[in-house]
């Protein structure tokens, strides 16, 4: 059957299933066990499994995602949110929008700990949002600040849709991470000098918060060490992976277990709170390899049939030259990104753009740098953006459509960062070949 008429069928059906509501794991196996056996017959039909247990699933790399997230899931019950952000609020308490730069500012430090987009989202959430808006701040700055803060988890490493990104695409995690921290970091401080610009032309949009005592400097120094653990933990799990120490994944279990001392350390080291974790955990870990499992079968059917060759053809003869092919992926998978799930995204797609990134000659660490700065869009895109539904969950009175024009700015600010990152590529690909060489 020609590669062409069975690459539309295959995504044709895709997006029936998923129109229909069912589960992308569920779509992607279905169609990958349905199309086995139509092209090739039942008893092709242990390709699959074969393929899932014998190269996915004894992947070295496949056992970070359980530790990352257990290591998020911790520190999320552990309190250390409440520290960080009284710390920070101690130092910019008298600042005009103090309150929205700290919640940017602990969901940064919360998405070098995490590596999960709606950790930061939530825990400022519960924290911040209720700080912000008995200080009468702007509602919309402060849902925006924290969605789009909390979205810099999936960029920031230990990004676990860097590591799900590198296992499929055989880009080295390792050098995802090194090109995501100064992108990361680009665009936390997008958002807090927006915040800062914002507050300067409307200053009852963030007040300053006048308080009864005067906060002195010996006060400021005891207040920041609240700071030092989550800063400890930041330096031992990627210092120790890009100083060459470990892999990902031992940075991984280094992770998870100094989660636990910081969960302690904070006064939160308790069974029911470790029990909570631990189900979050697994229902997410869980969530992952599902959607790994039925993504293999679909990628297997499409492989098989040499389509990635095909698509590299198709590529080359299209008249819009380097960028234009650059864009045009771009905006696919951003409008991809306010429908599904970054780590069904990269399944899904992942056959398909490595072909054109080998046929089109684009660096493959820069290229999954934007790729997941893109998704990290996706997370505060409306109509199906994660970070939104969290937002919603904490903030239930607030009707959705506040929500959505509250994260606009910081849309068009992701945006800006994406295309700096794209015209001066050496933002993503100065620290790897700096910590891993050409």
């Amino acid at each position: 059957m020609d590669v062409g008429l069975v690459t539309l069928l295959l995504f044709g059906f895709m997006m029936l299933g998923l129109i229909s509501g069912l589960s992308i794991s569920f779509v992607l196996g279905s169609i990958g066990v349905l199309f086995t056996v139509f092209l090739w017959g039942p008893h092709a039909l242990g390709v699959i499994p074969s393929l899932i247990f014998g190269k996915a699933m004894s992947s070295f790399g496949l056992i970070a995602i359980p530790l990352f997230i257990l290591m998020g899931a911790i520190l999320q019950e552990s309190g250390m949110a409440d520290g960080l952000f009284g710390a920070i609020h101690v130092w910019g308490g008298r600042l005009k929008g103090g309150l929205a730069v700290a919640a940017v500012l602990v969901c940064t430090l919360f998405a070098a700990m995490t590596g999960i987009g709606g950790t930061g989202t939530v825990t400022m959430g519960l924290i911040a949002l209720p700080a912000m808006l008995s200080r009468n701040y702007d509602k919309k700055l402060a849902l925006g600040c924290i969605a789009a803060g909390g979205a810099l988890g999936i960029l920031i490493p230990p990004s676990i849709i860097m590591i799900i990104y590198g296992m499929i695409t055989q880009v080295s995690v390792g050098k995802l991470y090194a090109g995501g921290i100064l992108p990361g970091l680009l665009l936390s401080s997008l958002y807090i000098i927006y915040i800062l610009i914002l507050c300067k032309m409307r200053p009852e949009f963030g007040p300053i918060h006048v308080t009864q005592e005067k906060m002195t400097l010996k006060k400021k120094i005891f207040a920041t060490k609240s700071v030092i653990p989550a800063l400890t933990l930041i330096l031992a799990v990627l210092g120790s992976i890009f100083g060459g120490v470990c892999t990902p994944t031992e940075g991984a279990a280094i992770g998870a277990a100094g989660s636990l001392v910081c969960m302690a350390l904070y006064g939160g080291l308790n069974w029911p709170a470790f029990q909570r974790a631990s189900l979050t955990a697994l229902r997410f870990t869980a969530m992952v390899m599902w959607i790994i499992f039925g993504a293999y079968a679909f990628a297997t059917v499409y492989t098989a049939l040499g389509a990635p060759d095909f698509i590299q053809r198709v590529v080359k003869a299209m008249p819009i030259g380097y960028w234009g092919v650059f864009i045009l992926i771009q905006t696919l998978y951003f409008l991809l990104g306010m429908l599904l799930d970054p780590g069904a995204i990269v399944m899904i797609t992942a056959p398909i753009t490595m072909s054109i990134v080998s046929a089109m000659g684009y660096d493959e660490t820069w290229f999954g740098v934007i790729f997941v700065m893109n998704m990290q869009m996706a997370y505060i895109s409306p109509p199906f953006g994660y970070n939104l539904f969290y937002i919603k969950s904490i903030s239930p009175d607030t009707p959705i459509r506040d929500i959505y024009v509250a994260i606009i700015p910081f849309i068009i600010i992701q945006a800006v960062g994406l295309t700096i990152v794209m015209l001066w590529p050496e933002i993503a690909l100065w620290l790897p070949s700096l910590f891993f060489g050409k």
